[in-house]
């Protein structure tokens, strides 16, 4: 199956992250699954990529046209399929479209923004796709605690936090994602009563 990844493009994050990035490509392939990402050269998002060209794994960037204006060297240029889009819009529909998992890593603003959407439209029953959170040095604790607070709160649910799972280990996510089971989630539990 093809796999969604989300996750940082800045070429700041410290060399861990990196590490794990490459790791989760390279078992990615191993396990028989391609990769789908938003086509980023740097960060998470070429490093999971790079695991995944290691492996000689197949690769679908899908990126907005606009990132490469004015000569810029975003892309990941060893995918083995290019989709170029016109707006940010366009490539979170075809990312979600053309996968049957999603596995968020750290990332910044717009990897936040990738994951919430699906997790509100899986709470709306627009999809009912797996969704992991690759939990990397302790990245998501406090979102974790976040959505914790949320539930406390009865702003959200329990069920919904259900809706996804969080781990650090790349065996547990990946065998998470092969033994989905789409009837083991009842949608209509999640909204708020």
């Amino acid at each position: 199956m093809n796999i969604c990844v989300y996750g940082a493009a800045s070429s700041l994050i410290d060399k861990s992250y990196i590490e794990a990035g490459k790791e989760l490509g390279r078992r990615m392939v191993e396990r028989g699954h391609g990769l789908v990402f938003g086509g980023g050269a740097h960060g998470m998002m070429g490093a999971v990529a790079e695991g995944v060209y290691e492996k000689d794994g197949y690769i679908l960037g899908i990126i907005p046209a606009f990132f490469e204006e004015g000569g810029a060297e975003v892309s990941f240029k060893r995918c083995s399929e290019f989709i170029f889009t016109e707006t940010m819009r366009e490539r979170k529909q075809l990312l979600m479209d053309k996968a049957s998992a999603i596995i968020m890593t750290p990332g910044g603003i717009g990897t936040y923004d990738e994951f919430f959407e699906v997790l509100t439209l899986k709470q709306l029953g627009r999809h009912n796709k797996p969704i992991v959170i690759y939990d990397i040095n302790d990245y998501f604790k406090e979102m974790d605690y976040m959505m914790d607070k949320s539930i406390e709160k009865e702003f959200i649910t329990q069920d919904c936090k259900d809706l996804y799972m969080m781990s650090s280990d790349i065996n547990e996510i990946l065998d998470y994602i092969e033994n989905y089971d789409e009837k083991d989630i009842d949608l209509s539990k999640v909204k708020i009563r």
